[in-house]
Order: structure tokens, then sequence, then C-alpha cells
């Protein structure tokens, strides 16, 4: 089977860490489907101090949350574990894509 590419976007204390590890995060694109051994853009949240992208990694396990009973939308969240394969080499987030959030700049980065 093909590994898959996610992101998570989450408050990461320590993101020089060579391991993360996420409970119960909501997921996003898919994530529902994320399995070991795929690959995973990690984000520091800019909603919690963070600085956008700091690292990708590889999937060691996941768990898929279980939704809770009685609500009739639920994002689905998952618990996973993350090795750190890489730390991000300039930084990416809000104010780096800032130029990008114009849509008739009519560059193909739009």
């Amino acid at each position: 089977m093909m590994s898959m590419m996610f992101a998570i976007k989450a408050e990461v204390r320590y993101p020089w860490a060579e391991r993360f590890v996420f409970s119960a995060q909501k997921t996003m694109y898919g994530g529902k489907h994320i399995a070991k051994g795929d690959t995973i853009f990690v984000f520091a949240s800019e909603n919690e101090g963070g600085p956008g992208l700091i690292a990708n990694g590889i999937i060691t396990s996941a768990k898929a949350i279980a939704k809770k009973r009685g609500i009739a939308r639920q994002t689905p969240r998952v618990s996973i574990t993350v090795k750190r394969t890489a730390l991000a080499k300039r930084l990416l987030g809000r104010s780096e894509l800032k130029y990008v959030s114009d849509w008739n700049y009519g560059q193909p980065d739009t």
C-alpha cells in the first residue's frame, strides 16, 4: 500500500523534539485515514503562539478516536505519534503566505 501525506496544525510545545505525540486531534484533509508509515507536515498553530510549519515526519502510530454518542456532526479525531524526519528550513506561516491572499494577483501561486 502506498503511503499518504497529511498535515496537522496543533499546539506544539517543543518544536525541536524528535518525536511528537498528538492526542485526540481534529483531522484535516482526509486525516481520518491516517496510518502508520504516512508522511505528515507539522504546523505549530499560530493561534497558540507557534510559527507555522516546523517539521515533517513519519507516523509511527495512529488510532482513531470513537465518536461521542448523541452528537450529530462531529469532526473525526485521531491520536498519533510522529517521528520527526526534518525541521523546516524556513518559516511558512500566515505572514509568509499573506501576499498570495489577493486572488486577483494574477500569478500561479494564488
